[in-house]
């Protein structure tokens, strides 16, 4: 059994164990923040105040939400939690605060009328709720009164209706009531007599004697128990008759000084004045924060009635101090009211939550709201801080910041609160002991490793101590640390070699800024007791001394602590530990001061002593003292510091600190002096107090324990004295006074001044502030003195210290002779009389003298003056009479008055007035259309100011009797004149007028104002719709007066209604027929769209205003787009139903009425006439009466009342079968004696798939069922056998489908015989057979004998044939049907009996014939055909296909119904060729193709200008004027501008995109120098090149002399230089044509018969079938015969089969390779002109070339070409030569042959002799103009097209350029010919040599053809075409790239690696074969890039046998070619495989 001290003292370790276990992880875990955990915040808070019935009680909610769940605690305001009053106060359990009702008697003051407050708390923190008000209202009687109200007639009344205080808070007026049953409720009608105020009480107006005869009562209502009740008293108005004039008096009792009104609420601030005669009120408000105050500004929401002051709906701003004045005649009085709006208190901190690192700032803004706003404070975790300001800063947070802030705002009626969360940052983990040493058991000797392992942010320091004692290194103890790389410290000690003494309890301590973490254990060692030496230790008494006994040894049985050989404890204070602690609690000296053993022993009874030696120190205790006596200057004072107790030495200080007061104090020493006048005590002396010993006086006794301190504060007073005394004082009247009167003392004395009633010192009032007078500072200020301000004063100067200072003073006003008005001016008229006056104030004597212009004024030298005097009480009057005014009396008149105080002097302006003269000097300054700026001089103005000018204007005819006029100030000599009309003459005068009258009219001016542009609107505008897109706008000019000048046209605007567009306009010319209407058509407009229309007329001036909006819709036009969703459902076997969803209302283009569907049968459906339509306005119809068991085709479409819109998609239902009709015709024929032989024809509606045949028979006659044979459905015949001879039989026959069997045929009587007439069982029909089908016509007989069977077609006896035969049967067997097969075919039976015959028709249905196409019409973008079927068509033709094309472009088709005569092709392309044709189509297919039509549209190509026109030189620039080029019909699209130096060879390229309209300047030449200029002009039909020549002039602008060029002619174009070494007679310009020309027909000769050869050699490969009738190599051929490269067989034909391993050369300067340029190569549709010297003019005729007939077959032998039509001009050229690659992969390509065409010898040249020679070596000039076309596609890379069909010439350019278009590594041929427009001429001249890429090159490429790579850019209206098949793209009627125009070229160094341009950066070189195996579309240079078609998306396999397919098809001819889909390939494409 333990001892109970034992056990009490394991009970305290215990506890302090479990503490230090719950404190280390709860410091841990609270320093790191979890995310989801939060401190509480308030989900319900409870409102400000809660007002409650005893009889209903209440409950007061209150949530709080946070991490963990925060625990609800209510508390009162002083903080102390409020629990449960039994029956009165609640805690519910979640947290509400419970008010059960109650008795009254139970009522208690501190439960029910009680501030509160809800806290919530977690572990994070703790908030507190706003100030909830509780207040519980017993139940009471109360009793309202209404008293007597006096008031005087006239004035308003207020009766109130008095409420009891106790529950004036909760009783409301709701209504007044009179004994008259009138009742009066609050509203806000303000002008009726009577008015219930927002506060209950009622208003009277304009009290009578009837209103005191009625007796008044309100009604209140209680707000918490609803109970209303009437006043138990009734008022009356006592009513006073006015004897007399009654000054305005306020009760100032019954004035509201103060008013409060919560926000939205309305009140009325009452102003109780009586007066008579009744007063009027005024209301102010002060501006806040002065005394400047203005007027209340009366609106709905603020009314005045009477003098109350109302306001509805107050805000915040309606706060202030208000100011009631009311005066009548008799006075006035005023009432001041402070009004304060209440709003709603709210707060909100920002931001709500924040976390924060330690040693970081942190700051808390609190926002708040309301009115008024009294005080700010914040508290954390309910705890006040002590801080007021808005915003809250902790500069750097600890540890112990963390937690919950709020702010609180309060006023005297509530509060509110707002909370924000701290959290602790990352940086905030207090150190954590993670690992430690355990206690440990040990023998002595081995040595000891003790380690601690600590984390924490920021990293602890782990310290170590044994028995409390730090452990250092010394000896054997080694103390080591470490920081791992997660941030924990490692420390350890080591203890070498252990001893028995090294024991006891060890402990290691991580400590940092954040937090301290410990761990502690013990080391036993085995051995004897040993204790530590103890050092001695002092305590202070009163404190708790814990000390424990360092035990060592082990085991130790006891610790026990003995004083004085006593085992302690030994009182109560004492308290001992087993593990050997010592506790002394409030240690004393006396008790507890002593020496203390601790004596630890063994079991075996060794015992180890330690003393330890307590000292017990008392601190100093000093007694209270004070001086509470008034200290006065002078007087002596001690203080006395003593010391109660303390341990000695006692050191006693004084210390004085002087309080904050007059700095004129601060220069004095205060005296004073200490005395210590024993060992506790100490004495301070003031032997004379001043002013400077106030302040604080401190005592501070010391000793070893520490030190005390004792404070009191000592005031001295100083009584008012002098500093300076105010004397009497003297002032001249209107100076500024200034009395000092300054006194000083403590506290400082007040000065105050008072004026002294009457004229003697004795009784003072206290002076008025106004605006004069004013005191600052002591200082009496009297600004401008004047003699009512003369009197005594009295000056005071009081602090409260004895009576006070005054003193009497006299002030005095001296005042000299003072006139009131220094200077006046007065008037007369002249010749009437005048009196002047002036009065002098001041000092009497005074005298006056008067002077005229400084000339002392004698009356005796002239009678028309007197001057009299009259003395005042004031001063003197002085007066001066004129008899009669003359124009001199106009002087200064000054009257001079003087006394013995000064003088002074008045004067008077005397002027004398007469009318003023003429103003003159009129003349015109500016004027304007409306306006004019006139000026003139003033005239004499007769001593009367100018009062005005009349400016009289008018029109020039009208006359001065109707004038306008304009009145102009008459300080002014400049006016405007306005509101004149423009362009009008107008007559203008003057006329002055000053108060005496109006001067005569000054000379007239004539002006004519300026025009302006219209004023006025064009008038009856109408906008009507002509059509679904055009508007027609009609108006008439706006009113003659408004057009301010003449109008030249007008600009009509318009847009789309609806949007904020721009308004686009039209300009329309002014029609000069008078009253003429005008108009305009708007075309292009949107379909059935609302268009704003507005006009405005304009001159020269400009434009005038917009006419109003015109609104009108287009017509409603057709719907663009058809009903979607189109879907059938058959019904029955003649109804189906159709359904659609509407067309997207964008698309319907108008209203849609109506639906229409529609229908016909599918076999019908292509003829119009068979086809039905129903009308229908829903989405679905029902088609009825349809036929049975027949597929329908159906399309929809809307109606609008534009019309039938696009039709929908046809849509096929079938209806259902029924059963069939009977069979149209039965025949019975004998066959026999025993058989008859039954045939019928079919149903004519079978209604469905006829399943059988039912035949009827029985003998005619007889009853009873007949019998029936069921045939099948095939068979139309029966033979019915087993008859009885000679017995008639009845036949019939039914069909039946799988509905079921239908209507009986006809009856038919038959009966056998032997006689066996010959008969036909067929019936007549008629057979239609498909074209090249096979048709079988049947002819069944019978007879006996056998009948013999033939036929007759169309009445000739038929004989059989290998295609027709007659079949054992009798039929007729027809092979392969053609059209000539069709008409009627009879077959006849005859025997010996008798015969018979049928007569069968047969109609071929074949493809349609060849249509007949024609030209109808032309113009630059369009073709109008005519198309007509063939006459010999007999099957309906359903429609057309209208194909055309651009002569270098693809097929396009166009579908034409069948009654179209004529039809229009669009969007074509300006001045180009096109082909056309058309062929027909019907249900068989599409027919033959019609001739195909060569035509063209309007336009050419651009034409040259004049040189003069175009050009314009100066020094160092050449201007351009573009506008000077002809378009030739088709608009030009843009200009390449390239120049050089004469000398040089390079053009250099100025621009490649130049626009038409533009003038275009090249800089940068240089002056004097010759210049060759190349133009090129572009538009949709081609281009033109021009050269021209040119010098710059001479700086000073001087011509230059032009170059000689040996003939004299000075061009240098015609002629080549030659070398000097060269002799003269050898002419270049001769000879190299001539050579060259001989060499190129050589070799084309050559060319021609190798290709023959190949031809040959194929035409073996391909036998009978490949038919070669397109190339032609003959001289007679016709100008336009080439090859047909329409056929894709062309380069296999030409050998041109590409060598796999070639490479094609690049194209320098360009960066698209060379496969790009076979790919795309194209030639371009173009005249193609040259300049010839034989030939007037420049522009030539296009010749028409013939085209190959159609229908005429061509074999191997037959080559001729024969020609029709125009159109087939895109052939190889005569006399054009060509360069022939690789005709077989064996061919070296180095042996490229060219050959070429020979010129035309049948009769197509201009005139006889120029065909074949040569032109003149030199022709004047210098402007060639050069055209650019190319064949299509050229095999040749030199051909050149001749556009105009005439015999060709070369032209051989001079320079030499690579040619980097050729495909072959070598160029040999430097040059190409040029083909002449003309005849075989030859000229040669110094032109550029051009680059042609030939076939490398993109056709559609003019530049790459015609100056070579450089300009690399197609455009894409020339078309362009890949190599199989593809659609052009980039065309004008298509743009690819949505362009109007084409793009520019590319820049020379232009990088394509981002553009569309397909072009390899690697390397430009590629083979061709790898060319001819690229199918895919190449870069489109400009253009959109194209996607392949489908049919270039095929295997090799596939396109062999498409091109055998189609070998036919070429070989059919033209028509056969052109009928060719999108699956083969397009005509004059060519492709490799």
């Amino acid at each position: 059994m333990l001892p109970l001290p034992r056990l009490h003292a394991i009970k305290w370790l215990t506890l302090l164990a479990a503490m230090a276990a719950f404190c280390t992880p709860l410091a841990y875990a609270a320093s790191q923040p979890d995310a989801d955990q939060k401190g509480p915040v308030f989900l319900n808070e409870p409102i400000n105040r809660i007002d409650f019935s005893n009889s209903t009680g209440a409950e007061i909610e209150c949530k709080a939400s946070g991490n963990p769940m925060p625990e609800i605690i209510w508390i009162r305001s002083d903080g102390t939690a409020v629990g449960d009053v039994p029956g009165l106060r609640q805690i519910s359990s979640d947290g509400k605060l419970v008010f059960p009702p109650f008795r009254a008697e139970d009522y208690r003051q501190e439960v029910h009328a009680q501030v509160y407050a809800c806290l919530a708390r977690n572990q994070f923190g703790t908030i507190i709720s706003r100030d909830v008000h509780v207040r519980a209202v017993v139940a009471q009687y109360y009793d309202t009164d209404v008293n007597k109200a006096y008031v005087i007639r006239g004035n308003a009344a207020v009766l109130k209706c008095e409420i009891p205080s106790f529950v004036a808070d909760f009783v409301s007026v709701v209504s007044w009531h009179t004994d008259q049953n009138e009742d009066f409720l609050p509203g806000t009608e303000y002008d009726g007599k009577y008015l219930v105020l927002p506060s209950g009480e009622l208003h009277i107006r304009e009290v009578g004697p009837e209103d005191g005869y009625k007796s008044y009562q309100c009604r209140t209502k209680h707000r918490l128990t609803g109970e209303t009740r009437l006043s138990a008293t009734k008022g009356r108005l006592v009513i006073t008759e006015p004897v007399g004039s009654v000054a305005p008096h306020v009760n100032k009792k019954d004035g509201y000084n103060h008013d409060s009104i919560e926000e939205n609420r309305s009140l009325a601030i009452m102003c109780p004045a009586q007066a008579y005669p009744v007063p009027i009120y005024r209301w102010y408000k002060f501006i806040e924060g002065t005394t400047r105050k203005q007027a209340v500004i009366l609106n709905e929401r603020v009314k005045q009635v009477s003098g109350t002051l109302i306001i509805k709906d107050a805000v915040v701003e309606d706060s202030g101090k208000y100011l009631c004045v009311v005066n009548n005649s008799v006075g006035g009085e005023s009432v001041e009211t402070v009004l304060t709006v209440t709003a709603p208190l709210s707060a909100k901190i920002d931001p709500p939550t924040q976390t924060v690192d330690f040693g970081r700032p942190a700051v808390f803004t609190c926002q708040y709201s309301g009115n008024p706003i009294k005080t700010i404070s914040w508290i954390k975790d309910g705890k006040s801080i002590g801080h007021s300001d808005q915003v809250l800063r902790i500069e750097s947070v600890k540890k112990e910041d963390k937690g919950m802030y709020q702010c609180f705002v309060r006023n005297d009626q509530e509060s509110a609160e707002a909370s924000a969360e701290l959290k602790l940052g990352g940086r905030f983990d207090p150190p954590v002991i993670r690992q430690a040493f355990q206690e440990e058991t040990m023998e002595p000797g081995p040595s000891v490793f003790l380690k601690c392992v600590a984390g924490g942010n920021p990293t602890p320091e782990i310290s170590w101590e044994l028995d409390g004692k730090k452990i250092a290194n010394i000896d054997r103890y080694q103390v080591g640390q470490y920081v791992t790389v997660n941030g924990d410290v490692v420390s350890y000690l080591n203890i070498t070699s252990v001893h028995a003494n090294d024991g006891g309890l060890y402990k290691c301590i991580a400590k940092s800024k954040v937090g301290v973490a410990e761990h502690s254990a013990k080391l036993n060692v085995y051995g004897l007791p040993y204790i530590r030496q103890m050092e001695k230790k002092a305590i202070v008494a009163g404190e708790t001394l814990i000390v424990t006994c360092p035990v060592a040894g082990y085991p130790i049985d006891s610790i026990v602590w003995e004083r004085d050989n006593r085992a302690l404890p030994i009182n109560r204070k004492q308290k001992v530990f087993p593990n050997g602690t010592l506790i002394i609690e409030n240690v004393e000296r006396n008790s507890d001061q002593a020496t203390y053993t601790c004596v630890a022993k063994n079991v075996e009874g060794y015992s180890a002593r330690g003393s330890l030696e307590v000292q017990v120190m008392v601190l100093p205790q000093i007694t209270p003292f004070s001086y509470d006596d008034i200290i006065n200057t002078g007087d002596a004072i001690d203080l006395l510091c003593q010391i109660q107790k303390g341990d000695r030495p006692i050191k006693i200080n004084w210390s004085f600190e002087r309080a904050a007061g007059d700095a004129r104090y601060d220069s004095l020493q205060p005296i004073m002096r200490t005395n210590r006048i024993s060992i506790k005590s100490s004495v301070l002396s003031i032997p004379r107090a001043t002013p400077a010993h106030t302040g604080t006086y401190t005592c501070m006794a010391s000793n070893a324990a520490g030190s005390t301190i004792y404070s009191t504060n000592i005031t001295v007073n100083v009584p008012p004295r002098w500093i300076l005394e105010p004397t009497d004082k003297a002032f001249a009247q209107g100076s500024d006074a200034k009395v000092e009167c300054k006194a000083d003392g403590f506290p400082k004395p007040q000065v105050t001044w008072k004026k002294a009633v009457g004229d003697s010192p004795g009784e003072y009032k206290d002076l008025k502030k106004n605006d004069n007078i004013r005191v600052e500072e002591g200082t009496l200020h009297i600004d401008n003195i004047q003699k009512t301000n003369e009197g005594y004063y009295l000056c005071e100067a009081i602090n409260g210290i004895g009576s006070g200072l005054s003193a009497v003073i006299m002030i005095s006003v001296q005042a000299p002779p003072e006139f009131t008005e220094k200077l006046r001016n007065q008037t007369a008229r002249r010749g009437e009389p005048a009196v002047l006056q002036c009065e002098a104030k001041g000092e009497k004597p005074i005298g006056i003298l008067w002077n005229m212009n400084n000339v002392r004024l004698d009356p005796k030298n002239d009678n028309r003056y007197t001057i009299r005097e009259e003395i005042l009480s004031t001063g003197v009057m002085s007066s001066l009479s004129i008899k009669r005014t003359e124009r001199s009396d106009s002087a200064l008149f000054t009257c001079l008055a003087t006394n013995a105080f000064g003088s002074d002097d008045a004067s008077i302006n005397m002027i004398i007035q007469e009318v003023p003269e003429m103003p003159y000097a009129l003349k015109v300054l500016d004027k304007s259309g409306r306006s004019v700026q006139l000026s003139w001089a003033q005239p004499y103005d007769g001593n009367s100011p100018l009062i005005r000018y009349i400016i009289e204007f008018k029109r020039s005819r009208a006359s001065w009797d109707e004038v306008d006029r304009v009145m102009v100030p008459g300080h002014t000599t400049e006016a405007q004149v306005q509101k004149l009309s423009p362009a009008t003459t107008y007559n203008i005068r003057i006329v002055a007028e000053n108060a005496i009258g109006t001067s005569q009219s000054s000379e007239a001016v004539t002006i004519i104002t300026a025009e302006e542009a219209p004023s006025g609107k064009p008038q009856n505008i109408k906008v009507e719709p002509v059509n679904q897109t055009t508007l027609r706008v009609t108006w008439k000019p706006p009113a003659r007066s408004e057009w301010n000048g003449e109008i030249l046209g007008y600009y009509v605007g318009y847009k789309l209604s609806n949007t904020n567009s721009s308004y686009v306009f039209e300009t329309v010319n002014f029609l000069t027929e008078e009253g003429k209407e005008h108009s305009l058509e708007l075309n292009n407009l949107r379909v059935y769209t609302q268009y704003s229309v507005v006009i405005q007329a304009f001159n020269k001036i400009g434009a005038g205003p917009l006419s109003d909006e015109e609104k009108q819709f287009t017509a409603e036009g057709t719907p663009s787009q058809p009903p979607s969703d189109t879907a059938c459902t058959t019904l029955t076997s003649q109804t189906i139903r159709v359904s659609w969803v509407s067309p997207p209302l964008e698309s319907a283009n108008g209203v849609i009425k109506t639906y229409k569907v529609v229908y016909a049968p599918s076999d019908e459906w292509y003829d119009d006439t068979k086809r039905h339509y129903k009308k229908t306005a829903s989405s679905d119809t029902v088609l009825h009466g349809l036929k049975k068991f027949t597929n329908y085709t159906m399309q929809v479409l809307a109606t609008t009342a534009g019309g039938d819109g696009v039709r929908s998609a046809p849509i096929h239902c079938q209806t259902e079968p029924d059963v069939p009709e009977a069979p149209t015709d039965v025949k019975a024929l004998v066959k026999g004696q025993a058989a008859i032989l039954v045939s019928w024809r079919p149903p004519a509606q079978p209604n469905g798939i006829i399943q059988q045949y039912t035949v009827y028979s029985k003998v005619e006659g007889a009853e009873g069922e007949p019998k029936s044979q069921k045939i099948p459905h095939y068979q139309m015949s029966y033979e019915a056998t087993e008859l009885e001879k000679n017995k008639p039989y009845e036949f019939w026959v039914t069909a039946s489908t799988n509905i079921g069997e239908g209507q009986p045929s006809k009856s038919i009587v038959a009966m056998p015989s032997d006689q066996v007439p010959a008969k036909i069982a067929s019936f007549d029909d008629t057979f239609t057979a498909t074209f090249k089908e096979d048709a079988k016509m049947p002819c069944l007989a019978v007879g006996a004998p056998q009948p013999e069977i033939t036929w007759k077609i169309k009445g000739v006896e038929f004989t059989g044939n290998d295609r027709m035969r007659v079949l054992p049967d009798g039929s007729l067997l027809i092979k392969s049907v053609n059209r000539q097969d069709a008409g009627e075919y009879s077959c006849h039976a005859e025997n010996s009996i008798a015969k018979d015959s049928i007569t069968h028709k047969l109609i071929v249905l074949a493809p349609p014939q060849s249509p007949q196409v024609s030209l109808s019409a032309t113009t630059t973008d369009s073709l109008t055909v005519k198309l007509k079927p063939h006459e010999g068509d007999t099957a309906p033709l359903h429609g057309y296909t209208l194909h055309y094309k651009p002569e270098f472009g693809e097929w396009e088709t166009a579908e034409v119904s069948v009654d179209a005569q004529k039809y229009t092709i669009e969007n074509l392309l300006c001045g180009s060729r096109y082909q056309v044709y058309a062929t027909g189509f019907n249900n068989i297919g599409a027919g033959e193709a019609s001739d195909i039509l060569n035509t063209r549209t309007k336009g050419y190509k651009p034409k040259l200008p004049e040189k003069q026109r175009f050009i314009e030189v100066s020094s160092n620039s050449v201007s351009l004027h573009f506008k000077a080029w002809k378009d030739g019909g088709c608009p030009m699209s843009h200009f390449v501008v390239e120049n050089k130096k004469r000398d040089q060879t390079e053009w250099n390229q100025i621009s490649n995109n130049v626009k038409p309209d533009n003038n275009y300047v090249v800089l940068d030449l240089e002056p004097a120098t010759w210049y060759n200029l190349r133009i090129t002009a572009h538009n949709s039909a081609g281009f033109t090149v021009a050269e021209y020549d040119f010098a710059t002039l001479t700086v000073t602008g001087g011509t230059v002399a032009p170059l000689d060029d040996g003939h004299g002619t000075g061009n240098l174009n015609t002629r080549i230089r030659l070398p000097a070494w060269m002799p003269e007679w050898l002419d270049l310009n001769f000879m190299v044509p001539l050579i060259a020309t001989v060499i190129v027909v050589a070799v084309g000769i050559l060319v021609v018969c190798v290709a023959l050869s190949r031809r040959r050699a194929d035409d073996l490969r391909g036998g009978q079938k490949d038919v070669y009738y397109d190339v032609v190599y003959n001289q007679t051929m016709g100008p336009g015969a080439t090859l047909d490269k329409r056929r894709p067989d062309l380069r296999d034909e030409l050998g041109y089969i590409a060598p796999p391993n070639r490479k094609l050369p690049p194209v320098p300067g360009s960066n698209y390779n060379t496969c790009d340029r076979i790919k795309r190569a194209r030639g371009i549709r173009s005249n193609h002109s040259t300049w010839d010297p034989r030939r007037t003019n420049l522009y030539e005729e296009l010749k028409t070339p013939p085209v190959p007939l159609h229908g005429n077959h061509y074999g191997p032998e037959d080559v001729q070409c024969h020609y029709r039509h125009p159109g087939m001009e895109d052939e190889i050229c005569p006399y054009a030569t060509f360069h022939l690659l690789g005709f077989r992969e064996e061919m070296d390509p180095t042996k490229a042959m060219n050959f070429q065409t020979f010129p035309h010898q049948n009769g197509h040249a201009p005139g006889p002799g120029h065909a074949g020679t040569m032109g003149p070596p030199g022709h004047p000039g210098h402007v060639h103009s050069r055209s650019g076309s190319q064949s299509m596609p050229r095999a040749n890379r030199y051909a050149r097209k001749n556009s105009q069909g005439g015999q060709s010439s070369i032209y051989t350019p001079a320079p030499e350029y690579d040619d980097p278009a050729n495909c072959a590594e070598e160029d040999q041929y430097r040059r190409y010919t040029r083909v002449n427009s003309q005849g075989g001429s030859l000229y040669s001249g110094p032109g550029p040599e051009y680059d042609d890429p030939a076939n490398c090159a993109p056709e559609e490429d003019q530049y790459g053809s015609q100056y070579g790579g450089p300009y690399g850019t197609p455009y894409d209206h020339y078309g362009s075409r890949g190599s199989m098949g593809r659609r052009s793209v980039g065309s004008a009627r298509n743009p690819g790239n949505g362009s109007p125009e084409p793009p520019p070229p590319p820049p020379r160094n232009h990088d394509m690696s981002n553009s569309s341009f397909n072009d390899s950066k690697e390397s430009n070189e590629i083979s061709e074969a790898e060319c001819d195996r690229d199918h895919g579309p190449r870069g489109n240079y400009g253009a959109v890039k194209r996607s392949p078609l489908q049919k270039d998306q095929r295997t090799t396999e596939e396109m062999r046998k498409l091109i055998e397919s189609r070998r036919p098809l070429n070989e059919a001819g033209p028509k056969q070619l052109q009928q060719q889909s999108g699956a083969g390939f397009t005509a004059y494409d060519t492709m490799a495989v």
